[in-house]
């Protein structure tokens, strides 16, 4: 396959960044297509645990080039703090291996302010942000009050266009938040400390990818969150600013001629959910936290407990659909092995009748699970690298759940390391 997409299937969270790092060995691209910096991709390698935030996943692989496109939030100061940290661990970052679109929209210091001021406005009403400037980012990019990455290389039409932007924010922060106004003396200490860090890195990405797509390389395009996130197709509101789903990796990436002959969609082997909205499966209590210890749920980004349940045969068959999955990553299963019976959401109820249907989303929190249970393992499968070697009961589960959503299962991962996974 030339062209791949790896996605998310259901609400993030599901093992995306273990999934590209693995496959990596096969592409020569890899590009981020959307999303900023308010979500984590956990990589385990040579060297070392990682949580990529901005840095696309194959940055670990010689010879790979790793492309921040035109869709994503590009946030000069953490793209910069995450670049150190990768680097002090002996990872070469140079703008051979690492590009940034000059198409790429800039995440404003501003942005992050906006966002932690608009959460404390909504109060118990509030999405479940992680602040980092995402929604408001993505509300200028759409109104055109952004600044492209590319800018940063004209210096003298850059502060021409940042003083036009600095106007026209200090309303919101000053009239309608009450918050301090930001000056042009802030911003030129925000260029100067992380924006000429990264200028090396930015150049006509989309160039070099239709270059490389005549060179009949093959290319791996990086989404961020899952299907449920999606601002079209998940949980609105409960969802991110971008497309997280596979069909907008072309448009994001800076190759709208892309065709994909191939969707790898992240299914965790249990649910998991960080932050506001429905979460029809959600377990609670002493079972919630057992499953929570167990598979180490916490967000890469934000630290806090992630929400968890088992996997939702409704909302995963869902996600397979508008992702238009060819084949799934299932994840963690080792993680389910402390169980004596697995459960799965196999339907909702609604309305006093069981359906398979994903609602919409201002029905979704009146569904309730219908649950089914399977028999567990009971023993450790970490060291498993054979479909053969599974013990009936894990193979059982993993055929139960293609059958049910519909896609073939190529992958089932039983740990974070590159080599812990079962081809079938």
């Amino acid at each position: 396959m030339q062209n791949c997409a790896i996605v998310g299937i259901n609400w993030g969270d599901e093992g995306k960044g273990r999934m590209v790092d693995l496959l990596t060995q096969d592409f020569d691209v890899v590009v981020r297509y959307q999303g900023g910096g308010n979500a984590g991709h956990t990589v385990m390698n040579e060297y070392g645990k990682f949580a990529l935030h901005l840095l696309p996943s194959g940055i670990f692989r010689p010879g790979v080039v790793n492309i921040l496109g035109n869709g994503v939030a590009l946030d000069p100061e953490n793209l910069w703090k995450e670049m150190e940290e990768v680097t002090a661990k002996g990872v070469p970052l140079t703008p051979e291996n690492l590009k940034i679109s000059d198409r790429a929209s800039l995440l404003m210091p501003w942005h992050r302010d906006l966002d932690g001021l608009e959460e404390a406005r909504l109060k118990d009403k509030k999405f479940g942000s992680t602040k980092q400037g995402i929604a408001p980012f993505y509300s200028d990019k759409y109104q055109k009050k952004t600044v492209l990455a590319g800018e940063l290389l004209h210096p003298q039409h850059l502060r021409e266009h940042l003083k036009d932007l600095l106007e026209w924010k200090n309303l919101t922060l000053t009239k309608v938040y009450g918050a301090p106004a930001v000056t042009m003396d802030d911003l030129e200490v925000w260029l100067e400390t992380y924006c000429e860090k990264i200028k090396p890195y930015i150049c006509d990405t989309g160039a070099f990818l239709r270059d490389a797509q005549k060179a009949g390389k093959k290319i791996l395009f990086e989404a961020q969150l899952g299907a449920l996130r999606d601002l079209d197709y998940g949980i609105h509101p409960y969802t991110t600013s971008s497309n997280a789903i596979a069909a907008y990796a072309p448009v994001g990436s800076g190759l709208p001629s892309a065709k994909l002959d191939a969707v790898v969609g992240v299914v965790k082997a249990y649910s998991s959910c960080v932050g506001e909205g429905p979460f029809t499966c959600e377990m609670f209590g002493a079972e919630a936290e057992a499953l929570r210890e167990a598979g180490a749920e916490y967000g890469a980004k934000t630290g806090r407990p992630r929400r968890v349940g088992p996997l939702d045969i409704v909302a995963t068959r869902y996600g397979v659909q508008v992702q238009g999955a060819t084949n799934i990553a299932l994840t963690k299963l080792d993680v389910l092995s402390y169980m004596d019976q697995i459960p799965v959401c196999a339907h909702y109820e609604l309305d006093g009748k069981v359906t398979d249907e994903f609602p919409f989303p201002a029905l979704l929190a009146e569904a309730k699970p219908v649950m089914e249970y399977k028999e567990g393992w009971k023993c450790d499968i970490s060291g498993v690298r054979t479909w053969e070697d599974l013990p009936q009961a894990a193979k059982d589960y993993v055929t139960y759940v293609e059958e049910q959503i519909g896609c073939h299962i190529g992958y089932v991962s039983v740990g974070p390391e590159r080599d812990s996974i079962i081809v079938r």
